[in-house]
């Protein structure tokens, strides 16, 4: 959570400890467990809302974007990309190379 580990929440605990004083700590203790109570409350509630808005139970699943792998994306869509082209038919015209500065000439023919 956030890049914390053991270790590290062991050492801001302490520092909280130093800085607040065993005085002030179970005040301050309270007041952050009120806090992260009030957010998960809110989280709730949200979902919740969300879930009655739609009409439909969600499926949290299939919305989480960790999910998409943009390599794997990339690879089909050129997949699909490489067997759309092999099932078109070819150009009735080759393609005309033209001189750096030459104007391409005007087509009416409708391709």
């Amino acid at each position: 959570m956030f890049g914390l580990s053991g270790e590290k929440l062991l050492i801001l605990g302490l520092i909280a400890v130093f800085i607040l004083g065993p005085n002030r700590l179970p005040y301050y203790s309270q007041q952050l467990a009120k806090f992260i109570k009030s957010a998960k409350r809110m989280a709730d509630n949200a979902k919740g809302q969300l879930e009655s808005e739609i009409g439909q139970e969600v499926d949290w699943k299939k919305l989480d974007p960790r999910q998409y792998d943009p390599r794997r994306i990339i690879r089909d869509a050129l997949a699909e990309d490489i067997n759309l082209n092999s099932t078109a038919k070819p150009a009735s015209k080759p393609v005309q190379k033209l001189a750096p500065g030459e104007a391409a000439p005007f087509d009416n023919e409708a391709t």
